[in-house]
């Protein structure tokens, strides 16, 4: 998957933010930033299809940081926590800069994923990854417009840790993650694609599997 978001932010500022995962994390529809090892980023990702829930626990590391190039490339891993399937993505992000206070991020995405939420459809996979990276561009703006933290209070938390959390695994403190119900993500761009009335069977679609296999499992 290829997309494309702007931000109205300077190039180094989202390259900064992007490097800061416990900070950007909130950002992603759905998802969870719960503790942090070394260079590795725990946490968990929060989707549904209509009623169906599923939430997938797992972890990423970033495999190249290019601040020359303004290139991230990231690899993410997760398994549903009923063990009903699993997803991986590696994730390549670059930066253009537009302007003083103008960024244009290129994402590209290689997702596999198994389970419940691959019944959505491959054809509406894109349309639902280009609408959460909608959403995401816009919390980027607005944390990117958002006051910086008081730099001594910064510094006094982080000599409060202790050596152990330094060493070892940080818990990273937050909201609960809200998940994204990707029915309703998807159907808006499928109505627009395929029409108002196929829009509406597509969706109906979705569902319609999803019960169809759950009533399988039960016989």
């Amino acid at each position: 998957m290829n997309n494309e978001i702007e931000v109205n932010a300077s190039a180094s500022d989202v390259w900064d933010a992007f490097n800061d995962v416990e900070r950007i994390a909130p950002c992603l529809p759905g998802a969870q930033l719960t503790e942090i090892e070394g260079e590795e980023y725990r946490g968990v990702v929060k989707v549904k299809v209509g009623p169906v829930n599923a939430q997938y626990k797992g972890k990423a590391t970033f495999v190249e940081r290019d601040q020359d190039a303004l290139k991230v490339v990231i690899l993410a891993e997760g398994r549903e926590t009923r063990g009903q399937g699993n997803a991986s993505a590696n994730i390549t992000a670059t930066l253009e800069a537009l302007g003083d206070d103008r960024t244009k991020v290129g994402v590209t995405t290689e997702l596999k994923i198994t389970g419940k939420v691959a019944q959505i459809g491959r054809n509406l996979i894109p349309d639902v990854s280009a609408k959460i990276m909608g959403q995401f561009a816009e919390n980027l703006e607005t944390l990117l417009s958002a006051p910086a933290p008081d730099g001594e209070a910064a510094a006094e938390e982080d000599s409060g840790e202790s050596g152990e959390e330094q060493s070892g695994v940080r818990a990273v403190s937050g909201p609960e993650a809200e998940a994204v119900d990707l029915l309703d993500v998807a159907a808006p761009p499928a109505a627009k694609k395929f029409g108002p009335i196929a829009g509406l069977v597509a969706a109906l679609w979705i569902v319609r599997r999803i019960f169809k296999r759950k009533k399988r499992k039960k016989g």
